[in-house]
Parts: structure tokens; sequence; C-alpha cells
């Protein structure tokens, strides 16, 4: 577990005077939040702004910030009261924020920018204390199966397991929304009903017969739509208490209905000491797998560690109620002690794993517990091994005296692990965030394969991958490319184009990693907009009589392109004008991608005498790509028709000749760029090409 790195707030402490140093540290402390989304997007609380060192803005506040430049933050809201609860939802972009006074606040995304929040609607549950919260599951679920983990194509690797939406609307569709849990037993729902004026619906109902009280709690998705809560007074005389909750939409309100299901003593577990009284925590090991239970007990010196398991125990019938039908066993499900893990100091934070990748049952998982003494362990889930061990004190820096006074008082109030185990979050007292490197496969280093198929599953259910990039070394990355490489290009063609987008975007930030492949990066981002604007060009040409033509008209130009043709205006003749005719406004709205496609066409013939010059590499270059070199004479083509509609929409040159045709010189030089040679093969650059006199001229006035 290595300190990827850590982000203090901007305070303006004075080193010399101890007291009243501690004073103003002091104004910043307080039980501070974290979590992590499925798009590595951080959220996390503090007790004070972090631009104020006054201590005037007391109260709880919400900040967002992305894992790959933590320290651009943005702030959601402000809260007066202890926020108590932040959850994001499965897809990433909605925010749960709950407080100590019943206050309930759904937020998501503006337009889909990090730094603008808008809310969606807010309930209270007026004088209750809300201690969980968990969105409600939309039922999708992709696993990576473990007996076809070696198969060819993606359809068979990863399957869509059956998992039932929390709360269903008309013909099955999932509704969006969270329930919460407070201190005295109470479960509230909260759900969005798309209706501006009232965008909100919620209930509540009582978890057990009667109410009593709450000091820990953990939501987690049944498979049959149902969720999951296990609950604790904080008493380890008293038991864990598991419920089954089932929230249901009529009309435009929702009904809450809860039934208790096995609970257990701990004591009936390991032997304890008699010094271990309190329960602090619980956390299922896997959200959407209810059959373990984590639970941190604490005593004043230390803590432990529980696993407790679901089992079917087989319990005799006594002779006297046994009739000819019924067997002499039965079998009933009860919770079993597994592991136990001892530890040296208090424990004041836990979490565990949130997705599991694999089909195999139990599945493999972490259980990360931070303790009293700044310490962080991780553990396996299967018998509380310790794996991995650090320490904020380790994270301290020597040449850092400003902090040098006050390390020793700060602690860890809430981690959590991100969506594919590889990155750990911590924030302590003050607000100050710590992310740490956590191999998924529990070795040395991550694995080539491993990592593989680590980012098809990202390809295939659309998570964010930056967390696996963490945890890459600089020296398996371009194996790693050419790997996925090799994977892609065996699906089969009609799986290709849905994934290609997603795919290239991971591309492209894995040669962002390297300082070699920064050129790669470049290519495969123009590829990737090469894509975008073709995209956006076709879908604007219709045909001009459905009835009569067989293939659209980009499929029209695109028969065309593949014809050793290199004169544009010859390319037209081949072409029904009225099938390319656009709105003239239109065409002016897209006049700035028309110029970025004929600067990239400039940049590329630019780029050809360095390209012969250079050493023969691996990975991707934009010059020997054959469909994106024909792609982007498609759309000189395009550019060309509607020229003809409305010349202002056409790119600027500045031309070495008044009469120079730029574009019809752009289109014939790509294309002996891309004629194939006698062996069908494309033909390697050549001294003709590369010092045609116009191209040259055009390269030195234009560029």
């Amino acid at each position: 577990m290595d300190l990827l790195y850590t982000v203090n707030r901007k305070v303006t402490p004075k080193p010399f005077l101890n007291q009243e140093s501690n004073q103003i540290f002091s104004l910043y402390e307080g039980q501070s939040l974290c979590s992590l989304s499925s798009r590595n997007i951080a959220a996390f609380t503090t007790t004070t702004e972090l631009d104020d060192n006054s201590g005037k803005t007391w109260g709880s506040h919400v900040y967002v910030c992305d894992l790959n430049m933590p320290w651009h933050t943005h702030k959601v809201l402000s809260n007066k009261n202890i926020i108590t609860a932040l959850e994001w939802d499965l897809p990433g972009d909605k925010l749960v924020v709950c407080d100590s006074i019943g206050h309930v606040q759904l937020w998501m995304f503006k337009d889909h920018v990090l730094n603008d929040w808008v809310l969606i609607g807010s309930t209270c549950f007026v004088g209750e204390h809300i201690l969980g919260a968990a969105w409600f599951h939309n039922g999708k679920k992709t696993g990576l199966v473990t007996e076809k983990k070696d198969s060819i194509h993606y359809s068979e690797k990863f399957n869509h397991l059956p998992f039932v939406p929390s709360v269903r609307q008309f013909g099955g569709r999932a509704a969006e929304g969270a329930l919460v849990v407070s201190t005295t037993g109470m479960v509230g729902a909260v759900m969005i009903t798309k209706d501006f004026q009232n965008p909100i619906c919620s209930s509540t109902e009582s978890l057990g017969s009667t109410r009593h009280r709450i000091t820990a709690v953990d939501l987690c998705y049944g498979k049959n739509g149902h969720i999951l809560v296990a609950i604790s007074s904080g008493n380890i005389c008293l038991p864990i208490r598991c419920y089954r909750v089932l929230v249901r939409k009529n009309d435009d309100k929702c009904t809450i209905t809860s039934q208790a299901l096995p609970s257990f003593f701990l004591q009936d577990g390991a032997p304890k000491d008699n010094t271990y009284t309190s329960v602090t925590h619980l956390k299922f090991v896997v959200r959407e797998d209810a059959d373990s239970l984590v639970i941190a007990v604490n005593s004043d010196s230390g803590g432990i560690v529980e696993v407790w398991e679901l089992r079917e125990k087989s319990q005799p019938v006594h002779k006297l109620f046994q009739p000819k039908t019924l067997e002499p066993f039965k079998t009933v499900v009860v919770w079993q002690h597994q592991s136990q893990y001892r530890c040296q100091s208090p424990i004041t934070a836990i979490t565990t794993t949130k997705l599991s990748i694999v089909t195999t049952l139990p599945p493999p998982s972490y259980v990360v517990v931070a303790l009293a003494d700044s310490s962080i362990h991780c553990l396996s889930r299967d018998c509380l091994k310790e794996v991995a061990y650090s320490s904020l004190n380790m994270a301290w820096r020597s040449e850092e005296p400003s902090n040098k006074y006050f390390k020793n008082s700060i602690s860890i109030t809430n981690i959590d692990l991100s969506w594919l185990g590889c990155v750990l979050l911590a924030c302590d007292t003050r607000g100050n965030l710590y992310a740490y490197k956590l191999l998924p496969d529990g070795g040395p280093s991550l694995t080539l394969s491993y990592a593989c198929t680590l980012l098809e599953y990202c390809l295939v259910t659309g998570l964010d991958w930056l967390d696996i990039l963490f945890c890459l070394r600089s020296s398996m990355i371009e194996p790693l490319c050419e790997r996925l490489d090799v994977s892609f290009n065996r699906q089969l063609q009609s799986i290709q184009p849905y994934h290609y987008i997603q795919f290239l975007c991971i591309k492209i930030s894995l040669y962002r990693m390297l300082v070699s492949g920064q050129s790669k990066a470049a290519d495969l981002s123009s590829l990737l907009m090469i894509h975008s604007v073709a995209t956006a060009f076709k879908s604007l040409l219709r045909p001009s009589d459905l009835i009569s033509h067989d293939k659209g008209p980009a499929e029209s130009l695109a028969a065309v392109i593949n014809d050793a043709i290199t004169d544009v205006d010859k390319v037209l003749l081949h072409l029904d004008p009225k099938e390319f005719t656009v709105e003239p406004s239109t065409l002016q709205s897209l006049q700035q991608l028309i110029q970025w496609v004929a600067d990239l066409a400039l940049n590329l013939l630019a780029r050809l005498p360095e390209q012969r010059l250079q050493m023969k590499s691996g990975g991707y270059e934009l010059l020997k790509d054959h469909k994106a070199l024909n792609t982007l004479r498609e759309l000189l083509v395009i550019i060309r028709i509607w020229g003809l509609l409305r010349p202002s929409c056409l790119p600027i040159f500045l031309r070495s000749a008044d009469n120079l045709d730029v574009l019809a010189l752009l289109f014939r030089l790509l294309s002996k760029l891309v004629q194939p040679n006698g062996d069908g093969q494309t033909q390697q650059v050549d001294d003709g090409l590369i010092g045609d006199n116009k191209m040259i001229n055009i390269i030195k006035y234009v560029l």
C-alpha cells in the first residue's frame, strides 16, 4: 500500500507559537466523510471552507474533486448542521447528502460539468439523525465469468448477471432514489419522480416492530430487488439485527415494507475480553453480496474486526413434531462466525470492496481498517490476514516544518475504496485527503493479463479506469496496449463500433503515461476527433429518395473514395449533390469543425518528412492508418460540396498564390498517400510526394 499523494488545505500556522497554532488548527477539526464514485470522483466534507483561515464558516461543507487533479476542488453545498451520510449513485453522477437533523438532499451534475451542481430535490425527516444512506440499485450488473476468462469475445467473457432493480416503474424500468436509516430505527425512502412541481416523493417506516436506538448501520443490495439493512445499538451484549426492506412505487407515491431477518450475538463467536464493549462499525463485505458482514468492536486500548457469514444449517426435528411427510432435519439459515483480527489501537473507520468483478463465490475482496494511531491495515476477506500496511505518519515529509508540531493530533475519520479496488481514499479530522495505491489481485505487482482484463471490464461496463492506471508500471504500458489491440480486433464487426470510442479513450490515457508515447496519444486523439466529426457530418446527410436508393449518401461516398481517384472534382461527378444539401445556417455553425479538418490534413502532410526520417517504433501512427486517412478524404469531399452551397463555411488559408486550390491539393496528396502498390499494400512515402513544390509552399505559408 503506497501513498500516491496527499492534499492538504491551505493554512497559515505559526510554528513558534504552539498554543496559538493549535487553536487555529482546532477550528478545522471535525468528523469528515469521503466517498468515491464509479467515475473516480471524490466527494468529501470539511468543518470549515477550504479557503477559510479564521473559522468563520464553521459548519459542514461538501466538496468534489477528480482523483487525477485533486487540487482542483469544487464546492457542492454548505450546511449548518453536521453531514452524517454522503453517498454516490451507481452511475456516478448523483450525490445524496444527509445531516444530523433529518435533511436529505439529492444533487447531480449540471450539464455533466464537475464544478456546477444542481439540487434535484430535498426533504426533511424532522428530528431524525440520519446514520446511513444508499441509492436504489438500477439492476445493471456485469461479471467476469471465471470459467471463460480466457475467451476471445467480450460477450462470452463478461455476462450480464440477473439483478432486479430496487424500485421498478412502469415496464420494469428502474426508479432513482435513495434509502436512509436514522438513529431511532426509522427507514425513509426518497424517490425522484421527474415531476417539475414535485421532483421527489418520500415515505417512512419503522425497521422493526418497535423503534430503538441505533449507532451503526450498513446497507446492501439483494438480488431480488430488496435492500438488506444491518444495525447495531452499540452494546456488545445486544444482538446485531438484520432486516429486508422493500420499496415499491404506487402511482406517484412510494411505500416501504420491512421484514426482520435472522440476528446474532457477538458472544456466540470467538471469545473476547470483557474490555470490548462497543460495536462501532458494520459493513457488508461486498455491496451486492448480503451473505457476509464485517463488525468492528472497540475498547479503550484496542479493537477487533470480525467476519460473520450466513450459512445453511440442518436442525433436527423432535419426533413428536415429525409427520410422515416431514423430513427428520430442517434446513435454516443462521449467522456463523468465520474469522477475527485484533488491532492494537481503537478502530476509527472501516471500508470494504464495493464491486465484485468475478462470479466466483465467495467473491474475493478486501477489508480495510483505519486505527486511532493513524495506521491503515488492509486485510484479505478469507481469513483477515494482513496483506498491506501504511500510516499517516509515513506520509509527512521532513521538509514540511509547518506540520511538524501537529501531525500527532491528526487521525483518520473515514476511508473509501474505488470501485475496482485499486485506490484507497482517506480523510482526516482536518479535511485533508490521502490517496493510496492498492493492488487488486493481492500480488507484489499487477500482472499484465489481469490489467488487460480490468481494462476490458471498464470497456464493457463504462466504469472509469483511472485507478487502474495508478497501479501500472511504465514498462508494461506498451505491451498492454498491444494486447488490448489484439483483443479488440478479435471482436465481431458488429460489436467493435459500439465500444470504439471507449477503446480509443483507454489507449490515449495509457500512452499519455509514457514520455515516448505523447505523439501516439496525440495521433489517437486526432483519430478520436476524426471519428466524431465524421459521425456528426454524415448524420446531416439525407438521401433524396429512399425508395430508389439501396444505400445512403455516406455509403455512396465511401464506395467512391475507395476508387483510385485523386481529383476531388471528379469524385463529385459520381455523387448526387441533392443528397449532400444542408441548410446554409447549419453549415455556417460547422465552420470551426471544417477548419479543424483542413488543419489536421495540413499537419499530417507537414509531418511526412519527419515520419520518413524517424526510426521504426511500435504503437499507433495516424499517417499509417489507411482507414482514418480515407475518412479524412471523405470529409474533404463533403467540405468541397458544402463550400459550393455556402462559401463562407470553407476553411481559411494563407496561400502562397491566389489561384491555389488548397482543398483539391490536400485531397490529391492524401489520395497518393493511401493508394495501394502492386502488392495491394499502402505505398511508402517517396521523394516525389515529399518534394512536391506546391505542398512545400502550403506548409511554408500556412503553417
